[in-house]
């Protein structure tokens, strides 16, 4: 893992808002961006790399980091490449992606 550009409080605070409010989204990113059949999906963290799940798997959990377009420099960049990936994995499952 790289280091990033904010601190632990900005990722507690995503990852608190992905979990929080975007549960489905979690679910949908892994298995459209991650290759995996996952039935449930927690955002665990982030580096300047990836976005990392601890994603249910056949009822196994398994580790799944989506990468980032490009290594994060700013906090700001979060919310428009989670937004990218959300867009994305709409796109390769078929599913109709709602408005941001």
């Amino acid at each position: 893992m790289s280091d990033l550009p904010f601190g632990p409080e900005a990722v507690s605070a995503i990852t608190a808002h992905m979990n929080g409010d975007h549960a489905a989204d979690n679910v949908l990113i892994c298995r459209g961006l991650g290759g995996v059949a996952a039935t449930e999906a927690v955002n665990t963290g982030l580096d300047a790399e990836a976005l990392v799940f601890a994603a249910t798997v056949d009822g196994r959990e398994v580790e799944v980091r989506i990468p980032w377009s490009e290594p994060l420099k700013d906090r700001a960049q979060v919310r428009r490449e989670v937004v990218r990936m959300y867009e994305e994995a709409c796109e390769a499952l078929g599913e109709t992606p709602r408005g941001h």
